[in-house]
């Protein structure tokens, strides 16, 4: 007696073996690349280093009309309205300087943030606060009574100052 095989069945057995076949037919090389090489890619330049120009000269960068590159060779410098002098301190580099300022009663002192991240001026005992400043901001603060003024920066608390006001 003859098996009559259900299309269904059928099916299910082509397709077994048509996956059996790809997988071993992934498995080999197939071509003249080693098994291990990886893929390689060329950018627009026609390097495999994304903004490279081919003979290692020039810029890869495109002209831009009415633009031009800053100057290298002059340190930056800051800005005109930033303060400076002996009432000034400075937030550079996550700390405030110089750390101790010593000033007369009656002395305005201008805190100026050079920073990239947002700092201010928090007294652990009150009487005057900074808003937070972005980089170029500053603050100023009137000192009218002699004493010493610990500040920190409350979003970085490491950072401490100190203001002496001598009357």
């Amino acid at each position: 007696m003859r098996s009559i095989r259900s299309p269904r069945r059928t099916a299910l057995a082509v397709a077994a073996t048509a996956t059996a076949l790809l997988s071993v037919s992934a498995c080999g090389s197939g071509g003249n690349a080693p098994d291990n090489a990886a893929p390689t890619f060329v950018f627009a330049s026609g390097t495999d280093t994304p903004g490279m120009v081919p003979d290692g000269t020039g810029s890869a960068m495109p002209s831009m009309p009415g633009m031009s590159m800053p100057s290298t060779s002059a340190p930056a410098t800051a800005p005109a309205d930033a303060p400076a002098g002996p009432n000034a301190v400075t937030i550079t580099n996550f700390a405030f300087s110089p750390a101790t300022l010593t000033v007369p009663v009656g002395t305005t002192v201008t805190w100026t943030n050079r920073d990239e991240e947002p700092h201010n001026i928090s007294p652990a005992t009150g009487g005057f606060k900074s808003p937070n400043m972005g980089t170029g901001a500053t603050y100023t603060f009137k000192f009218t009574q002699a004493g010493t003024f610990a500040y920190v920066c409350s979003i970085h608390p490491f950072m401490h100052g100190t203001v002496v006001v001598t009357g």
